[in-house]
């Protein structure tokens, strides 16, 4: 008769804590750095229940600390430094890398603007300086960018190489692809895109930035997964509606958007009356400066971005999908300040991404949207002229499992 193993009734020791750092331009109340970084201090709302995860923010870099800087406060309160440099923030202030995972938040903050109208925030510079970190330490962690990778595809592309080269899961980009859709429902994976109409709202870069990622998480499910883009052109004002005339954006598709939107402007707020802007000329009149991208993959696929400022106050994308009778439309809800709660979807992306090391996405996502939007700034600068981009031959597959919250 065989014997038994005895059962060992020891109780088991809880896995160890994971200790992150933070790297932020600026922390004050509703800056991105707040949003995120509070996460980890003090927990956030998930799939109806709250979840504190095992990380702890040990250490911070704030570049720039402004009158209502917050970052002094959360330090004393939940006992973490402030350090003077981002190696001491990564080291704890010794000598070797201490920390089990970086977070890198660039936005807001008094920085330049350039040419293109681009903010030139530091996210490169930051990225670099824990590279670096890693390489003269000899252990990686995983990093988390917030939103742009960079103003410039060439940083982007050569942050993207050193992840690969120093090999640890790199995650980037907004939260528009993570958040809950109004309906809940996503591009069935392979399907073929005939054509495709985001509507935005708000400044470049910033949110044009927003819009082309949100849309993007959608069309890199489509037949042949992602191979790139070869061309793409901005145009503004009155050129917006000639090229509807023109047939180069679908009238049709910009009704199906809007049909998703609850923020209608124009005669919506002034007297509560229903119009549909996809059709006529009165979107024509309260428009804001209107912009087009319009985007032509390599697989011959087009998109369009419209930002309609004075039309609504939300983002919508309609994909007409080869087989399907209607457009495929969608909403990318946006819960309001100043609990931001999509901002929570991202960050358990990030505290998966730190306690499994796999990142939920590709971050050649964020890269190859980051040279859309460089792109199409080109563009525009460059007489609102096409502009092809044989640099963005981006390849990726993107996962078959949808990324965005659920109800």
């Amino acid at each position: 008769m065989r014997s038994r193993k005895p059962i060992d009734d020891a109780p088991q020791s809880p896995p160890a804590r994971k200790r992150l750092a933070i790297v932020t331009t600026v922390w004050k109340y509703l800056s991105h750095a707040q949003h995120m970084g509070d996460r980890f201090l003090v927990g956030y709302p998930i799939d109806g229940a709250w979840k504190k995860p095992a990380i702890d923010v040990v250490s911070l870099y704030v570049d720039q600390k402004p009158d209502d800087d917050q970052s002094a406060e959360r330090a004393s309160t939940f006992g973490f430094k402030v350090y003077p440099t981002i190696p001491e923030a990564l080291r704890q202030g010794g000598d070797k890398l201490a920390v089990d995972a970086v977070l890198i938040i660039g936005e807001h903050g008094d920085y330049p603007r350039n040419e293109k109208g681009q903010i030139l925030y530091p996210r490169y510079e930051f990225f670099k300086q824990a590279a670096d970190v890693f390489e003269a330490d000899g252990r990686s962690v995983p990093v988390f960018n917030d939103k742009h990778l960079s103003y410039s595809f060439d940083k982007a592309k050569a942050m993207v190489d050193a992840s690969k080269r120093l090999k640890f899961p790199f995650l980037a980009g907004s939260s528009l692809p993570v958040t809950w859709r109004l309906p809940s429902v996503d591009l069935p994976y392979g399907a073929v895109v005939e054509d495709a109409l985001m509507v935005g709202v708000g400044g470049s870069d910033p949110m044009d930035y927003h819009a082309l990622e949100a849309m993007q998480s959608v069309l890199e499910r489509r037949r042949g997964g992602e191979t790139g883009v070869r061309r793409v052109q901005m145009i503004e004002g009155d050129a917006v509606w000639k090229a509807a005339d023109a047939g180069r954006w679908s009238r049709e598709l910009l009704g199906a958007a809007l049909s998703r939107t609850d923020s209608l402007q124009g005669l919506s707020v002034q007297d509560g009356r229903p119009q549909a802007l996809g059709e006529g000329d009165e979107i024509a009149l309260i428009a804001q400066n209107p912009a087009a991208y319009f985007i032509e993959y390599a697989d011959g696929t087009r998109a369009t971005l419209l930002m309609l400022n004075g039309v609504l106050a939300d983002y919508n994308l309609a994909v007409k999908v080869q087989g399907r009778p209607d457009p495929l439309s969608m909403q990318f809800l946006l819960p309001p300040n100043p609990n931001v709660a999509y901002s929570a979807q991202l960050m358990d992306k990030v505290a998966r991404m730190i306690e499994t090391g796999r990142a939920a996405y590709p971050v050649e996502r964020t890269m190859l949207v980051c040279g859309m939007l460089e792109s199409c700034l080109d563009s525009r600068q460059n007489r609102q002229e096409p502009l092809d981009t044989p640099h963005l031959a981006v390849r990726y597959e993107s996962p078959r499992e949808s990324q965005f919250a659920r109800t």
